[in-house]
Order: structure tokens, then C-alpha cells, then sequence
């Protein structure tokens, strides 16, 4: 890891350790003769709750740590495990004794550089427990804050050795769930597969790892009428968090820390060593009463995350991309054609200096792109221009990315990125931080996850780990994300407007805009600007002109995972409403309570007619006049949707 990125990385994470009060905790650096407590074990628990909603430690008369969740009196984790293993054999959370308890109550407002909302308050009830391991008199922490939108906990490393360090090889935090419950898995870049807890599909190879294993985000319907999702946040040197069934308990899902990376290649790690004082990374809970609620409820994980490090980052700025091909006129015609349908950027993908495999060099163009000129034109037309990288090319991080710079491209696309080990974890933050010293946006693609660090690192625009639009999944699929994927994070899904591949709508792929949270977003996706060139064969397109990719203000409207999803967000004055439904055709009422006084224009994209496919239903463009006090019923075909603009009259 380069010298820069390192830096940033243990500012960040001294920050992190100061937020949890750490420090102040203080280091032990040697361990003295220690002699277990003989008295009797006596049961202790101790509640963190913020309204409705409630997070417990308790430690049982054998010692054990465990912890459990509730909102409105009911059920959403029971009575679970906590623990770390170390490399030493030593498992902190199976016989302890609690030894300080610390509790306190927090509120403030922060300000997103960008977002679903213009501000987010972040405001939770926190216990601590400093506890001692029986056997060997260990000191460690557990911290867990109640929001009114979810739950999280984390593990606080105390005690260090001479050399202020600790290795962990298991994390033992487990999730058991109510009895019903269902969990929508997905691996790698697979499509979701609801299934009880207990039964996680086998997935990985001989070189990845193996065994009945789900990424995060997950989400859980509860047979209680909740809505849950299991995210992380603040994964700072950490491996990354999968969960997996555990033997003998069908309601159960355990932790399980990434030994090999997602693509495996790299090394294998089955140990991480961490300096101490350590706060693992926040393992989060967002709870929807309903499943709208749920998306609501998502920025839970931003909060948990460290603020902003970057001490600028006025020079970032979300939009939507035009992919180019592969030559000099492609680019200058992506440009003309980012001015002319109020794009921000153009981007040149793999191939650009040559097959990205076999050409570890990234800092020349291939004969038939003039960069040089495409960039400058781009640049006088008020265009940004991205390229992507292989992570193959990316040997001397901070020696490309200053070229880059010096070239006046504004971001990078990163391709096949292994995230998952501790290592990883470190790589990419240092990619982040690296691009962020020569401001550059960045969008990391292939399997990777999101931990929150959008808040942390800015510029890290956005990341993919999902199966992608790209590669036509169904309109299920598509109405799935809104409550999984896309809870834990910002999503690159391209949108595949007007593709004959397409399994959808038109008005269904047009609604993904406002439905999804994704700041930079890629559009036409497979398409020229010669596709466009009779705007009236494309009624979609002034939807795609005026839709942006950060907002003010966000309202799901209604939803149920798997099946349809309807959600408004404001720009300024301006809603901007998606709707999209599975294979079933639906109508939606939608209240339009949401809106501000006086009327409103609405200019609805609605489907016509139902074609032979899905993508053969046409768009049909209307508008009325409505206020607040009316209720919009929004009509789609089956994989069909809405796209609506609310404007002030």
C-alpha cells in the first residue's frame, strides 16, 4: 500500500477509534498473571432503545455473551451468539464477567456531500459493556446503538500484546431470526433466491470460499409483518462479512470473514491482525415496519460510517454517463450527445488501451482514440470524461491516477476488483483515498461490496456488486434491489432503455432512475447517439434529460420486495416519481401527499397497450394538473412501470 493511501487509511482509522472512545480506554501492552473470577455467574442484560425500537446484551448464568432485537414488542433477532475467536484459541464472549457499563444518548444532523436527502439526522441510544474473558483475562468491548430505523452492534479490541496487536481468524456473531422467516441470498453476482435461513444454497469454488454462504446486504421478511436487512458498515483492515446456515438451526445465520477474495485470486488469509485499540466494522439491522419503510430507513448505514475525511470535496460531482465505443469519433459524437441530453459525463470502458487482460499498461490509447482531443473537447463543452481501468493496471496507483489528472479525466471505472480479504479491504480504501488526492471520481465494479465508506471517501461515487441490468435479469429481479442491494449502498445498475434484450418496459427501465439511488448513473446503455437521432420514435427521452442523480428529498411510496416498488424523490422544487412492477400488471394508488402547496404538472410515462414482449409495450406520454390532496393511480403492464414528473405549475 502506498505511503498517501496508508496515511489517510490510519487517520481514518485513529478517527474511528476516537468516535468509539477507545483512546480514552487506553492500551494494556503486556497481560499480567490472570486469575479467573470463581463466583457464580449471575444472568445480566442491559437495553439500548430508541423508540419503538430496542437492541440487548445480555450474558447468560454460563457466561455467554449473546444479544437480540425488537420493535413494537416483537421479535426481529433472538436471543443470538456474540464472540471473536483469536489466533491464540482464545473465544472472547464464551465466560465473561462485565466489568464497566457505559451508557449514552446522541443527536446531530450531518450534511451528505451528496444523497438521497439533503441532510440526515442521525440520532440513537448507545450501551457499552467492557467486558473480561474467564480464562485468560482478556479485555474487550461490545457497543450497540438502537436507532428508530434498525439496530448495530460492533466488537471493541482493548488489550494487546507487546506488540499492540490482535488476530482474529473468526468473528461468532449470529442472527437467528423468528420462526417464518424468509432471507433473499444472492452470491457474488447472482440473482436473489428467497429460502429460509437455514437453507443458503452451496455456492463457491475450489478457489474461492465454500459452503451454504450469502453476501450482504440480506434481507429478511419476518412472519411478524417486519421487514429486515443485515448490512455492515465502517469495515476499515477487516475482512469483508458474509453469512452463512448454521448445522441444526433453520432460523440461524452465523458470521463468516472472507478468507479468500470474491474472484479468488490473491492470497488467502484465514487470520486478520489488527493493531489495537480496534473497533471491528458495524454489523447494522434496518428494520421497516413495511417494506417501504425499509428504503427509507437505509441511510441508518451512512450514519454508522466515518464522517467525510476529504477536506474539499466541493469538486465532486454526481451525473449520468454515455458509454462511448471505441474510437475518437464515437467519443466527439458521445460528447454532443451528453450536451444534447443533459448528460454530465462520457466514458470510455474496456479495450480503450487495448485487451485489458493481456495489456497491464493503461496509460496509452489505442491508435484509434485521439484522447488527447476527445478530453479536450469534452472538456470546452463542459463534459467530464471517465475511463476504465483493470485492476491489473493498477500496480502504481498513485503514478496512473496523478497521468490521469494531468490528462483532465474526472474519474475511473474499475474493473474485476477482488474484494474480500483484510488486504482487500485495504487496497481499496487506498484506491479511493488515492483518486481523491488527485480528485477523481470513482466507481468500483465487479463484486464488491458496500460498507458506508461513500460518506467517508465522496468520491467514491459508486460501486456494482449485483447481477446487473446489463445482463437482462428479469423484472422480479429488478423489484428486489430497491429493498437488498441497494439498502447497504450506492448501485451502478446501467439502464437498458430501448434494448430489444430487454425482459422489462421501456417506462420500467425509465423508472429505475428515481427508484434506485445510484449519484452516478449510466444510461442507453449498448446504444449510439445515432439511435436517438429522431427523438420522436423515443418518447422517453425528456425523462432522461431532466432526471438527476442526487436529491433533496426521498419518499417510498409503497412496495413489496419481489414484486413492486414506487418511490419519489425532489430535486428543488421538482419530484421525480418511478414505479415498477414484477411479471404481474398492477395498478398503484399513490397519494400525492408528499408534494408541496399549490398545483402541480404532472407529465406521466406510462405504458400503452402490452406488445408480444415486454419491451415492445410502448411508452405513452400524458399530463394532468394535481395538488397534494390528489391521489395519482399509477397503471403498469406486466414488468412494466411509471415514470412521473411533478412540477410546480
Amino acid at each position: 500500500m502506498r505511503a498517501s493511501g496508508e496515511r489517510a487509511r490510519r487517520e481514518v482509522l485513529k478517527g474511528a477509534a476516537a468516535g468509539a472512545g477507545l483512546v480514552a480506554a487506553g492500551i494494556v501492552t503486556s497481560r499480567p498473571a490472570y486469575a479467573a473470577d470463581s463466583r457464580p455467574h449471575r444472568p445480566e442484560s442491559v437495553t439500548a432503545r430508541m423508540g419503538s425500537t430496542s437492541i440487548t446484551l445480555s450474558v447468560s448464568t454460563r457466561g455467554a455473551l449473546h444479544w437480540s432485537a425488537r420493535r413494537d414488542g416483537r421479535t426481529v433477532i433472538g436471543t443470538s451468539a456474540l464472540g471473536i475467536r483469536l489466533a491464540d484459541g482464545t473465544v472472547l464472549g464464551s465466560d465473561v464477567r462485565v466489568i464497566r457499563e457505559r451508557h449514552r444518548a446522541h443527536r446531530s444532523t450531518w450534511t451528505p456531500v451528496y444523497g438521497r436527502n439533503a441532510s440526515v439526522t442521525d440520532h440513537y441510544q448507545e450501551q457499552r459493556w467492557d467486558l473480561r474473558d474467564q480464562a485468560t483475562g482478556t479485555r474487550f468491548g461490545v457497543q450497540v446503538r438502537a436507532y428508530r430505523t434498525g439496530v448495530a452492534l460492533r466488537y471493541l479490541l482493548l488489550d494487546a500484546d507487546t506488540a499492540a496487536t490482535a488476530t482474529i481468524t473468526d468473528e461468532l456473531t449470529t442472527f437467528v431470526f423468528p420462526d417464518g422467516t424468509t432471507v433473499y441470498s444472492a452470491r457474488d453476482e447472482n440473482a436473489y433466491e428467497p429460502v429460509a435461513p437455514g437453507s443458503l444454497p452451496v455456492t463457491g469454488t475450489a478457489t474461492t470460499d465454500n459452503g451454504p454462504l450469502t453476501d450482504l446486504p440480506l434481507t429478511a421478511t419476518l412472519s411478524n409483518g417486519f421487514i429486515a436487512c443485515v448490512c455492515e458498515s465502517a469495515r476499515i483492515d477487516y475482512p469483508r462479512l458474509m453469512l452463512g446456515s448454521v448445522a441444526g438451526e433453520p432460523n440461524a445465520l452465523s458470521a463468516f470473514l472472507m478468507e479468500h477474495t470474491a474472484r479468488g485470486t490473491g492470497p488467502v488469509e484465514t487470520a486478520s491482525t489488527v493493531a489495537t485499540p480496534f473497533a471491528t466494522p458495524w454489523r447494522a439491522v434496518v428494520i421497516g415496519a413495511t417494506h417501504a419503510e425499509l428504503v427509507d430507513n437505509a441511510e441508518l448505514v451512512l450514519s454508522l460510517a466515518p464522517p467525510n475525511a476529504l477536506p474539499d470535496p466541493s469538486w465532486i460531482k454526481p451525473g449520468k454517463v454515455f458509454r462511448c465505443e471505441l474510437t475518437t469519433a464515437a467519443g466527439l459524437a458521445g460528447v454532443d450527445f451528453a450536451v444534447a441530453r443533459g448528460l454530465e459525463y462520457i466514458e470510455y470502458d474496456a479495450g480503450w488501451y487495448g485487451p485489458e487482460f493481456t495489456t497491464p499498461d493503461a496509460t496509452r490509447p489505442i491508435a484509434a482514440i485521439d484522447l488527447p482531443s476527445v478530453i479536450s473537447y469534452a472538456t470546452g463543452k463542459g463534459i467530464g470524461v471517465f475511463l476504465y481501468v483493470n485492476r491489473l493496471a493498477l500496480t502504481d496507483a498513485d503514478s496512473l491516477l496523478g497521468l490521469y489528472k494531468s490528462w483532465g479525466v474526472r474519474g475511473i471505472k474499475l474493473g474485476f476488483i477482488n474484494d474480500g480479504t483484510q488486504s482487500m479491504t485495504g487496497q481499496i480504501i487506498d484506491w479511493a483515498m488515492t483518486a481523491a488526492k488527485y480528485e477523481l471520481l470513482i466507481d468500483m465494479h465487479d463484486d464488491v461490496r458496500p460498507f458506508g465508506y461513500e460518506r467517508t471517501c465522496p468520491n467514491w461515487i459508486s460501486l456494482e456488486g449485483v447481477r446487473g441490468n446489463e445482463q437482462f435479469p428479469t423484472a422480479t429481479h429488478n423489484v428486489t434491489l430497491p429493498f437488498a442491494r441497494n439498502i447497504g449502498g450506492p448501485m451502478d445498475y446501467t439502464i437498458c432503455y430501448g434494448q430489444s434484450r430487454d425482459k422489462t418496459t421501456n417506462a420500467h427501465q425509465m423508472a429505475m432512475a428515481a427508484v434506485y439511488y445510484q449519484p452516478l448513473n449510466f444510461l442507453f446503455w449498448y446504444d449510439k447517439p445515432s439511435k436517438y437521432g429522431n427523438p420522436a420514435n423515443w418518447p422517453g427521452l425528456p425523462w432522461f434529460n431532466a432526471v438527476p442523480t442526487t436529491w433533496d428529498e426521498s419518499r417510498t411510496l409503497a412496495g413489496s420486495i419481489g414484486e413492486y416498488v414506487a418511490v419519489a424523490r425532489r430535486n428543488g422544487s421538482t419530484w421525480y416519481l418511478g414505479a415498477m412492477t414484477d411479471e404481474s400488471s398492477r395498478t398503484l394508488s399513490l397519494p400525492l401527499s408528499f408534494l408541496g402547496r399549490g398545483t402541480y404538472t404532472a407529465t406521466v410515462y406510462a405504458d400503452g397497450t402490452p406488445g408480444a414482449s415486454p419491451y415492445q409495450t410502448p411508452v405513452v406520454v400524458g399530463t394532468r394538473t394535481v395538488t397534494r390532496a390528489d391521489t395519482l393511480d399509477v397503471a403498469m403492464a406486466p414488468a412494466g412501470g411509471q415514470a412521473v414528473v411533478l412540477k410546480p405549475a
